[in-house]
């Protein structure tokens, strides 16, 4: 059975694709169209997973997509007549978005030339946060779990809690849109100067040069509620009259103004972007990030206490908090966690066809997924081809030389564009489309913000590490294969690696396992027998943009940037 599922029409557009239940391909738009948060119709992800899984459309039996228009009908309605007029532009906007949705059939005609009518009777609509669950608990190890979605928004809903056994989930209770814990985070990020789609990490990143001193403040933006959920004060954010995210036709998302002059009333004057970084907005991050901590916090302890299971399965936008995940367990009675390599919405393409299979067909579970390498992959001779068609110099090296050579440059200050096997699915790099980096270096983040990022300076870098070797350097143990979560590191390694040690102490880890990621095991493995140290700094192989795709994308990076040396498979091409 052949199922692919899409997220289209909404921020981070994708497809992947299962066949008899196994995740075959997966991958953003962004990749080949090269604009970040891409929106539109995922059409050459979707061909280029069709490729993968070596079928036609004809051949597909079910096509999902991560977006119901009919979801929560009467809720919208009610909140029309509760806001006459004043969601006018909100509605007018998502039903011409939801046009959109409801005729795929024709967009699929266009780009695989099957008469639209076979392909309609073949689309499923999949609520966006049944999907998000779905991403989450059929992917998991868990034949029984507590699961949480939580996010902006998505189909009227922000924040949806549910349990899930075998093949079958079963919703809870949920928090209607407006309300919502990501437009809050996102309000933030606004008044804090970083108004980009996607800003929100950068108020993670600044959070631990500040002190939390505003909570007793952001009580009143945000009521945790004595049924789990959590409601909020009205007057901080812009009514929803004032279309709250929009996809032009370009199909960028942006996202309007959300705070109000009331905000600034409360917190004073909102940070312009460039401007510089006072103390008391350092400190506001700090406040904004250990408050949304908080309430997952109390979300997820409640939904612990009200079923009584020991695994938790988180998704949606606010679960890429790798921050507040590494912190979950310790504060909610869970005892294991879950969350998916694309939490974020690309990963509802995946999600959407999981629910498909497993919720509506009720067909057996796969294996857990462990793995986030199910975009694009390039042979050696592909690439050898490529560098010769643009005159560029190169050597081709055994398995074991190349592992020697990449890991002496390394040691000796070099910055390493490392691309290698199938691209990641979801927004971070994980040895296979990385630039990697020696962690011991007290100058490698200046060195990579000077070559090649030229991010802010308060933005970390993440550890790779053998996953044999977390309980030495870091005072939590557990698998995080997908760099979900920050675990504090512990006292007397943090000198050994300092440019993955963020300035409160703690890292994004990455564990790498050597049966998933091989080739990236053994060059952190050659490294650790010539340093002593199982870690590499890793960050996402790309500047400004999406990470690279192909080797022209690599190589075009490399070329415009200081990188010392870029390796692609089995070819080294140096400076």
């Amino acid at each position: 059975m052949i199922i692919l599922g899409i997220n289209a029409y909404h921020a981070d557009s994708s497809a992947a694709i299962l066949v008899n239940g196994e995740l075959i391909a997966a991958t953003e738009e962004e990749r080949f169209t090269r604009v970040k948060h891409w929106a539109g119709f995922p059409a050459q992800a979707i061909l280029f997973c069709l490729k993968e899984a070596g079928v036609t459309i004809e051949e597909v039996d079910h096509i999902a997509i991560g977006r119901n228009p009919r979801a929560k009908v009467f809720n919208k309605f009610r909140y029309l007549l509760n806001n006459p007029g004043g969601g006018f532009g909100t509605v007018m906007n998502r039903l011409q978005n939801s046009k959109k949705v409801t005729s795929l059939e024709k967009e699929f005609s266009l780009i695989t030339g099957v008469d639209a009518k076979i392909i309609k009777s073949k689309i499923h609509q999949v609520e966006h946060h049944r999907s998000h669950l779905a991403s989450a608990f059929f992917a998991s190890p868990y034949n029984e779990a507590a699961l949480l979605s939580i996010d902006g928004s998505g189909d009227f809903t922000t924040t949806m809690i549910a349990t899930g056994k075998g093949t079958h989930i079963k919703v809870i209770d949920s928090v209607d849109f407006p309300v919502s814990i990501g437009i809050f985070y996102t309000a933030f990020t606004q008044f804090l100067g970083f108004p980009h789609y996607g800003d929100e990490y950068k108020v993670m990143g600044l959070a631990p040069y500040g002190e939390p001193k505003y909570l007793e403040q952001l009580k009143d933006v945000i009521q945790f509620t004595q049924d789990g959920l959590f409601n909020w004060n009205e007057k901080y954010f812009t009514s929803a009259k004032d279309v709250v995210i929009t996809y032009g036709n370009d199909h960028i998302p942006f996202v309007g103004n959300l705070f109000t002059p009331y905000m600034e009333e409360k917190f004073g004057k909102a940070r312009v972007n460039g401007a510089a970084l006072t103390q008391k907005h350092k400190d506001l991050a700090a406040s904004v990030q250990r408050f949304t901590e908080q309430l997952i916090f109390h979300i997820a302890g409640h939904l612990q206490k009200r079923t009584g299971l020991k695994n938790l399965c988180i998704a949606g936008g606010v679960a890429q908090n790798s921050v507040a995940n590494g912190k979950v367990l310790q504060n909610s009675g869970f005892e294991n966690l879950y969350i998916p390599s694309a939490g974020h919405d690309a990963g509802i393409a995946m999600g959407s066809a999981l629910y498909v299979y497993n919720q509506i067909l009720n067909q057996p579970r796969s294996a857990a997924v462990y793995s986030a390498f199910t975009g694009s992959k390039f042979s050696t001779d592909e690439i050898e081809s490529y560098l010769k068609s643009r005159k560029i110099i190169y050597t081709k090296y055994t398995d074991d030389d190349l592992y020697e050579k990449v890991a002496n440059r390394i040691i000796n200050g070099g910055v390493i564009g490392w691309f290698q096997g199938r691209a990641e699915f979801g927004p971070r790099a994980l040895g296979a489309r990385s630039i990697l980096a020696d962690p011991r270096r007290h100058d490698a983040k200046d060195l990579l913000n000077t070559k090649i990022k030229k991010r802010e300076s308060f933005r970390p870098f993440a550890p790779s590490i053998l996953k044999e070797y977390v309980g030495e350097y870091f005072d939590l143990s557990d698998d995080v294969p997908f760099m979900e979560k920050v675990f504090p590191i512990k006292k007397e390694k943090q000198s050994v690696i300092p440019a993955v040690t963020h300035v409160d102490g703690t890292g994004r880890l990455q564990t790498v396992d050597k049966n998933v990621s091989p080739r990236y095991y053994q060059l952190i493995e050659t490294f650790r027998q010539k340093t002593g140290v199982p870690v590499l700094l890793n960050t996402s192989f790309n500047e400004n943009e999406p990470i690279v795709n192909s080797p022209a994308e690599a190589l075009n990076c490399f070329l415009r940037t200081s990188m010392d040396m870029l390796v692609m498979e089995n070819i080294i091409v140096e400076r």
